[in-house]
């Protein structure tokens, strides 16, 4: 009897190995860390992302928002959780990729391991509704003549801060910038007036441009192309300024150390989320570029994100140091 209970259990085992029917899968809630404000773009699209997740995973998913340090407090969080499978969180591009660079940082490119990309979306430069300047040009002669504009960021060499950096060393003037901290409260800064123009993406403003009266005028667009979606926006390319894409990527990670199988699980599972008809109007619905890249994809937008930030961000922001 006992012999063949052991034989049983031993054949349970070799079944479990050979099957997908012990495969990794969550047996409980799942946080899923947010290193910003709630109302922020990054937290609109995990909360997006969450009311879907007991379809997916089987368990509810929990947005953590952990704001501070221009995204480090959360991150430094995100990277120091039990990597079991129950801590997942979303990176910035290029802003994860840009502090992990700095001098001493906490926080180190191969702390996390990409599970997919989420977002890509494109940055765009904006003012006030009732701002004088029409546009971008309007914006850049005055900045030549005053040398005192001033532009609202995200935090210190964050991905808004580095827009700004970029618009204003190709177009040639001065202007202040000033850390908001993160960008809900970035955009509140030039709503009410305490800034001149702002660097921002799409989605972080869609709520102000679908008003009735927008609060908002978008000047120009960090892109090769007119954006599909505003044809009417001219791009800095246009008028001789900053010439090539620039924008974010936010993509779903987990802390390094995390088992494959798990990684794989969560891959997988976000592909058939993010390709599903109704999340992908949910999305659209929400002015949210959705764009799934697998695990090998995300890691090269990650590797190429540490390249421009090593390469570009000397450029841009004097004395700041930087580890290569």
């Amino acid at each position: 009897m006992r012999l063949k209970l052991f034989l049983s259990f031993v054949f349970s085992l070799l079944f479990c190995f050979t099957s997908t029917v012990c495969a990794w899968e969550p047996t409980k809630d799942i946080t899923l860390v947010v290193a910003y404000k709630k109302g922020s773009g990054t937290d609109i699209g995990a909360r997006l992302i969450s009311s879907y997740a007991e379809r997916y995973f089987g368990q509810k998913m929990i947005v953590r928002n952990i704001d501070g340090e221009d995204g480090l407090v959360g991150w430094k969080e995100l990277i120091n959780a039990n990597p079991d499978g129950y801590t997942i969180g979303f990176v910035n591009l290029p802003t994860f990729a840009s502090l992990s660079l700095k001098h001493n940082s906490p926080i180190k490119m191969e702390d996390v391991v990409p599970i997919c990309n989420h977002l890509t979306e494109s940055t765009i430069v904006i003012v006030r509704a009732d701002s004088p300047y029409q546009t971008i040009k309007d914006l850049v002669d005055d900045a030549k003549l005053r040398g005192d504009l001033i532009a609202s960021t995200n935090g210190f060499m964050a991905s808004n801060h580095t827009a700004a950096q970029l618009l204003s060393h190709t177009a040639g003037f001065n202007y202040v910038a000033v850390d908001c901290g993160g960008t809900s409260d970035q955009i509140l800064a030039l709503l009410n007036d305490e800034v001149q123009f702002s660097c921002v993406k799409i989605p972080d403003i869609a709520p102000l441009l679908a008003k009735a009266k927008p609060e908002i005028r978008i000047l120009a667009s960090f892109s090769e192309q007119r954006l599909r979606d505003y044809p009417e926006i001219p791009t800095l390319a246009e008028y001789g300024y900053y010439d090539k894409w620039y924008g974010s990527s936010r993509g779903i990670v987990a802390p390094k150390g995390t088992p494959d199988e798990i990684i794989e699980y969560y891959e997988k599972k976000f592909e058939a989320m993010l390709s599903d008809p109704e999340v992908v109007v949910a999305h659209k619905k929400a002015n949210l570029s959705l764009d799934f890249k697998d695990n090998l994809n995300f890691e090269a937008t990650m590797t190429a994100s540490k390249f421009f930030c090593r390469d570009i961000i000397p450029m841009l922001y004097k004395n700041v140091d930087v580890d290569n």
